[in-house]
């Protein structure tokens, strides 16, 4: 297998993440009532970023590469701002740090798994 290929698959998988991620993020985000504006970044951005990314696997315009990066690169920052902002939620709550809280609380692990995907997404477009 090429490494185009290879590239365009794994660019594949990030589109087809981002939308499985968006469903998640958006049922999560709705249940606590979009209560802070910085909840409807991940929810308007990620089907955005997998329209890009399955549009750059199925066809490739050499415009919307450049563009897919730049989201790619948004996407880290994005997920690294809703890092703090969960990370900082668990702590609001009633014990603080406590095991509980972070079994109950926002969960963590979302946002690092937005950083991955954008990251992947980052690694496919620059190892071609």
């Amino acid at each position: 297998m090429d490494r185009l290929a290879l590239g365009a698959r794994c660019i594949l998988f990030v589109g087809l993440a981002f939308l499985a991620v968006w469903v998640q993020v958006t049922l999560s985000h709705y249940r606590q009532n979009f209560h802070h504006k910085a909840m409807w970044s991940p929810v308007i951005s990620s089907p955005i970023y997998s329209l890009a990314a399955i549009w750059i696997a199925i066809s490739r315009p050499d415009w919307l590469l450049s563009v897919f990066v730049f989201l790619m690169w948004f996407g880290v920052l994005t997920g690294t701002a809703g890092f703090y902002y969960h990370f900082h939620g668990v702590g609001l709550r009633v014990g603080g740090y406590s095991m509980r809280n972070f079994l109950v609380g926002p969960p963590v692990l979302m946002p690092m798994m937005y950083i991955a995907i954008s990251v992947l997404g980052l690694i496919a477009y620059y190892w071609r």
